[in-house]
């Protein structure tokens, strides 16, 4: 019995490691804006770019707006949307993205995001790691969220 006395705390922090990318995928508040699930998807070494998605909400009852992005994992972020244009999906760049009173704007595969170009380090990008990016707000200001890397898309790509 005493030798499981001593195993517990080592049980612990296995317990807690494991768990920690659960519990630390969080939610970040500036202001009334909440993000929501910060994340990006496990690439293969060689990729010249990668994505971030999230979900912002906003509890105010004023519209806010994105107005940049960046992060030391890429030399430029830009944010970008899906658009249809003749009967093809392409990518556009946005100089902002309204998140409106009462409402959200959504950051997810084939729609809104993130676009990182000139990645620095692709040891980052592995499932477990995460990255900084600072979201730049007109009205809330600068807030920096930790991405999650993940294997494969959550479920509910931030929409919780």
């Amino acid at each position: 019995m005493p030798s499981l006395w001593r195993a517990l705390p080592l049980l612990c922090g296995l317990v807690s490691s494991f768990l920690a990318p659960l519990t630390q995928a969080g939610d970040y508040q500036a202001g009334t804006l909440q993000v929501v699930m910060p994340w990006s998807q496990q690439l293969p070494p060689n990729a010249p770019t990668a994505a971030v998605y999230f979900t912002l909400r906003n509890q105010g009852s004023a519209d806010d707006r994105l107005v940049g992005v960046e992060t030391p994992m890429a030399t430029e972020a830009q944010m970008h949307q899906h658009v249809g244009a003749d009967g093809m999906m392409k990518m556009q760049q946005v100089d902002s993205v309204i998140v409106p009173a009462s409402g959200q704007a959504r950051f997810a595969p084939m729609g809104n995001h993130v676009m990182l170009l000139g990645l620095q380090s692709r040891s980052h990008l592995v499932e477990g790691d995460s990255f900084p990016l600072t979201l730049r707000f007109q009205h809330a200001g600068d807030l920096q969220v930790q991405v999650q890397v993940l294997a494969t898309p959550p479920s509910d790509n931030g929409s919780r």
